[in-house]
């Protein structure tokens, strides 16, 4: 059994150990150490079950090695020597390797293939190539197809090819915004895809695809047990905003049938844009709640997220750090614009690196919101990337910047929420966090909200709530996790004056 172990310290992933069973567990072997600390590493086994493989990877960079299955007490075997900049991944099929990857400038990734053999970068040759609007986003390998999971205009796509060249189609979603995405699918030699769809008006189902007969089998979706829920009494649309530079900006959003584009609907706006972690349009029965009592949601679809492709991560981060605050406020004026809420009416959520979103927003368009709800906040910046002795510092270099090095300082330093509290009015606001997270502690919110109240120049709302017994994904428990989802929403429906 070959397993991973995360530095209590650091929490990284920094060491894989084998175990023989049925031996003493002090007797294991140590079988690789990471030891760049801006780089975390597992262990899994391929899924054709022929090989374990170890990854080391960091926001920019990854290597692989690997060893037969069946002889696990050989030395691994390096993939291809890290080289920054580079990233891949590897499925097995076969007699190869297939690896999606950025080299040669592939900004959206492309895919190739190499021998078992000979797994060298130069041996590498090219399978599909690299697509200026289509994101490669993974693949699935069964014994007769190749499943490409794909990205393009936003939207996901699954592409569908049979080895030998006698099949190359997508699955039809029928819908202007969703999200689609291919599930665990352990089995090798099978003809059935299993995938999940959802939307901001249909409840997730995950289904099998006979990806030979093209027949389809729900099989679960999820129950909304209100009796008087119909999907088809919401709509759901995709429109397009523009930022301050041009770069047209999508938002997601979803209301009641019925509702009146008169600018006089409260509007809940959701962002987070970093890491290149998309928000796709998402089901939610909690959220219910809010399309029926006349709220409008929606998703800013801002830079740094992959939402429009590679580029469109990289265009907001480091030194393009400020265009997902200018998005985001270009899409809170875009929907006012459009009369589907109004300055009075108009909230904002978003929640850790999404916190940070919220800090700069109401830094510079305070006028905007009448509420905002930031969530386990990232908002002490520049403090928190010069203290190396916190959990996931060093390993973020790559997405914020180093500060030590005085272009990222200046730059950090000109948005970090907390060093540009000033003395403004603010909208109404929650602030949220946990006692045991380890990602953003507690106190980088708390002294951001104490400097909040020492500068601010109104008497709105200025709330701060420590939840003392969670971390940073927020109170674990189904109905503890519901409760929280009812303090956000209780404080929003009293500034909206609706008690019932």
């Amino acid at each position: 059994m070959f397993y991973t172990n995360r530095d209590s310290e650091t929490l990284r992933n920094d060491k894989i150990y084998k175990h023989v069973l049925g031996t003493n567990s002090k007797d294991d072997e140590l079988v690789f150490h990471e030891k760049d600390n801006t780089f975390y590493t597992n262990v899994s086994k391929s899924k054709s079950n022929k090989f374990i493989v170890i990854a080391s990877y960091s926001t920019l960079t990854s290597e692989f090695q690997f060893l037969n299955a069946d002889t696990p007490h050989d030395d691994f075997k390096l993939f291809s020597k890290r080289k920054r900049g580079l990233e891949y991944s590897i499925n097995h099929f076969e007699n190869y390797f297939y690896i999606i990857t950025n080299t040669d400038n592939s900004k959206n990734y492309k895919l190739m293939k190499t021998s078992v053999k000979n797994t060298d970068y130069n041996n590498w040759i090219n399978v599909i190539d690299h697509r200026k609007g289509v994101l490669i986003e993974g693949v699935d390998v069964f014994k007769n197809y190749l499943v490409v999971s794909e990205r393009s205009n936003g939207l996901n796509r699954i592409n569908i090819k049979k080895w030998d060249d006698s099949e190359d189609y997508y699955l039809d979603f029928n819908c202007e915004t969703y999200s689609a995405y291919t599930t665990n699918n352990i089995d090798f030699n099978t003809n059935i895809l299993r995938y999940g769809f959802n939307s901001l008006t249909n409840p997730p189902c995950v289904i099998d695809f006979n990806m030979e007969t093209k027949e389809k089998t729900i099989r679960k979706q999820q129950q909304v047990l209100d009796p008087d829920f119909d999907k088809d009494n919401y709509i759901s649309e995709r429109i397009w905003s523009k930022s301050e530079d041009g770069t047209d900006v999508p938002i997601s959003l979803v209301y009641k049938k019925g509702l009146q584009k008169n600018s006089k609907n409260p509007l809940l706006l959701y962002g987070y844009g970093s890491y290149g972690n998309t928000i796709d349009p998402y089901f939610s029965i909690s959220r219910l709640s809010l399309l029926n009592r006349g709220f409008v949601f929606a998703i800013a679809h801002v830079r740094g997220s992959e939402y429009m492709g590679r580029e469109w991560y990289e265009n907001g981060k480091l030194l393009n750090k400020k265009n997902t605050f200018r998005d985001f406020i270009s899409c809170t004026k875009y929907l006012i614009s459009q009369g589907y809420t109004n300055s009075k009416q108009s909230y904002a959520y978003g929640g850790s690196a999404g916190g940070l979103l919220m800090g700069s927003v109401i830094n510079l368009a305070p006028e905007l919101y009448n509420g905002v709800i930031s969530a386990v906040p990232f908002v002490d910046v520049v403090t928190t990337m010069l203290d190396e002795s916190i959990p996931l510092t060093t390993g973020e270099y790559d997405e914020w910047g180093n500060p030590n090095e005085k272009e990222y300082y200046n730059y950090i330093l000109s948005y970090s929420p907390y060093d540009n509290v000033s003395q403004i009015n603010y909208p109404n606001l929650l602030v949220t966090t946990g006692l045991y997270d380890s990602q953003v502690q507690y106190w980088e919110p708390a002294k951001w909200v104490a400097k909040l109240r020492e500068l601010k120049k109104d008497n709105n709302l200025l709330l701060l709530n420590i939840n003392m017994s969670s971390g940073h994904g927020g109170a674990s428990g189904r109905f503890e996790a519901l409760k929280e989802v009812a303090k956000e929403y209780a404080f929003l429906f009293d500034l909206e004056k609706i008690h019932n």
